[in-house]
């Protein structure tokens, strides 16, 4: 049998990236990425037409299909591969990053009667324009006490899709009527490319709150928060649901003949961009972890029953490995804290000291911080500079830092914050064990993963857990190919099992950061401070964090 390979896409928030892979291995014999034109439109739209309101982050699609039309006959020309060999694509895409479609999958913003109105246009997962319908849904999940069923997670966040749509349905209610469908972006590639109204199991379970138990809430929920959703799910969301190892659909002969391949191309359920760092990082046991180390985090653990809470998701069975729910959670500023504290809080003497030895400032930092002893500089931060996901799940909420001195120097305070983000990430991990998880080992993946060996090393001390890296740098677009596989099968040349196609496909670097027992117990003391602060400065009763906050905007 000819050799195989597959293709898998990686829509992030400014660019979409692809590869091109060999199922046998995982080897990449292609990659390429398109920025995409429009970017990320978030004081106004299309180039100057209106003045957005603060909080809201749009799209324009044609850019998704601009990536489609640069990125994939660019894979073919470097590959040299003969497009009868390429079995499978794979698309990875954020969300939820939602748009109103007509009938024909058009989107309404790319038709003249709806162009100028933004409520048309991509919502991208950023998008915190909806946070007073976000807020209204929890006080309804309250009456109810339905916050914590496994669906919901514990908490709203605008970011979902409910309170985008209603925030559609208060400011268009015309637009919304004028819909046909509400698609997720990655789903609406996948129905482009195939003409099949199939929907990722993946996108519906986390952010719209389907299950594979009982659907999507029943019409009561929906009519409650307004009588006009009362068709909701039938009409604006219909669609068979389907999970990993199911296809969305084939490839049409138009779309075909447009990107250079071939019709009847196995296409994949979209997946969420993180959730495919899971097969892509190597993660292929229940005692494993994927920790996604980036501007923000993602941390993915696998359970055999269903879990939510205190900002965890975890309700949906089989949307990123066959046969399991999958706990995710993270942290909302990682990489994004420590630029923070490098773009405005460095003195010019180490800027210069960086400059005169050819180095990077976190990398002089880093060398600085490795030199400091756990818990000798006095310093605890929380790690809530873009708000807090677990447990409080409160984008009001922000950082904190005590124990600063006359004496108290730059690199300590670098290493606190970077402590800080280790503590936040063993409160999501403590949290899946208590609801049975067994966390072996972590596979980490993203740029702070490759790029510095004291994060990893504070964290692999905090978690008490060892730490290995993922052997690519495109862990998500190789997760997508990998899911392309598994939708193609064997007897396309892909995999039936799962644990088989990442055990193939996916790799892990030599390196591993095993915990310092001393470290982790002195660690362990000061995680407990950490915990206690957090209470003080970010619970309900005596939410110091939260009056701050009001004060702020009075």
């Amino acid at each position: 049998m000819k050799k195989k390979y597959t293709i898998g896409l990686d829509y992030g928030t400014l660019s979409g990236r692809g590869i091109l892979t060999a199922c046998e291995n995982g080897a990449v014999l292609a990659s390429a990425v398109r920025e995409y034109d429009h970017g990320v439109m978030d004081t106004t739209l299309c180039a100057g037409q209106e003045a957005l309101p603060g909080g809201w982050a749009l799209q324009h699609p044609a850019d998704y299909i601009a990536v489609l039309d640069s990125v994939v006959p660019e894979l073919l020309r470097q590959s040299g591969v003969d497009p009868r060999e390429i079995t499978g694509i794979g698309i990875d895409f954020t969300a939820c990053t939602m748009l109103p479609v007509d009938g024909d999958a058009v989107p309404l913003c790319e038709k003249e009667a709806f162009r100028g109105r933004r409520n048309a246009y991509v919502k991208l997962w950023k998008h915190h324009g909806a946070q007073k319908h976000a807020d209204r849904i929890n006080r309804y999940l309250e009456e109810k006490d339905l916050a914590d069923a496994p669906r919901f997670g514990g908490k709203v966040s605008p970011e979902l899709l409910l309170p985008k749509v209603l925030e559609m349905l208060e400011e268009d209610p015309e637009l919304y009527e004028a819909a046909d469908a509400i698609l997720e972006a990655g789903d609406w590639l996948t129905r482009v490319l195939t003409g099949s109204h199939t929907r990722s199991c993946s996108m519906a379970g986390y952010k719209a709150w389907w299950n594979d138990r009982e659907g999507y809430p029943d019409a009561e929920f929906f009519t409650d928060l307004d009588p006009r959703l009362a068709s909701f799910t039938e009409k604006k969301l219909a669609g068979r649901v389907t999970g990993v190892g199911e296809t969305a659909g084939t490839l049409s002969a138009e779309w075909a003949a447009r990107l250079g391949l071939c019709a009847g191309t196995v296409v994949a359920p979209t997946i969420i961009d993180s959730h495919a760092g899971v097969p892509g990082s190597g993660v292929g046991t229940k005692e494993q972890a994927m920790l996604v180390l980036g501007t923000s985090s993602v941390m993915v653990g696998l359970s055999e029953t269903p879990c939510s809470g205190s900002g965890i998701m975890g309700g949906v069975k089989d949307a990123i490995v066959p046969g399991y729910y999958a706990l995710e959670s993270g942290l909302v500023s990682v990489g994004d804290l420590f630029g923070w504290f490098v773009d405005h809080c460095v003195p010019p003497c180490l800027v210069r000291e960086a400059e005169e030895k050819g180095q990077n400032i976190h990398t002089l930092l880093s060398e600085k911080a490795a030199r400091i002893a756990p818990g000798s500089s006095g310093l605890l931060a929380l790690d809530w500079w873009n708000g807090n996901k677990t447990p409080f799940v409160d984008g009001g909420l922000k950082g904190a830092l005590i124990g600063l001195s006359l004496n108290t120097k730059p690199e300590e305070i670098y290493r606190a914050l970077i402590e800080s983000t280790a503590y936040g990430t063993r409160r999501i991990l403590a949290l899946y064990e208590e609801n049975g998880l067994s966390v072996r080992e972590i596979i980490c993946s993203g740029g702070i993963a490759l790029k510095n060996p004291l994060l990893m090393q504070i964290y692999a001390d905090v978690l008490g857990k060892p730490l290995k890296v993922a052997g690519s740098e495109q862990t998500a677009a190789l997760g997508s190919a990998i899911y392309a596989a598994l939708s193609a099968g064997a007897g396309k040349g892909g995999y039936d099992c799962y644990a088989e196609a990442v055990r193939n496909m996916s790799k892990v670097r030599d390196i591993v950061y095993e915990p310092d027992g001393a470290s982790h117990a002195r660690y362990t003391e000061l995680y407990a401070v950490y915990q206690a602060f957090g209470e003080i400065m970010g619970s309900s009763s005596r939410g110091i964090m939260r009056r701050l906050s009001e004060l702020q905007t009075e």
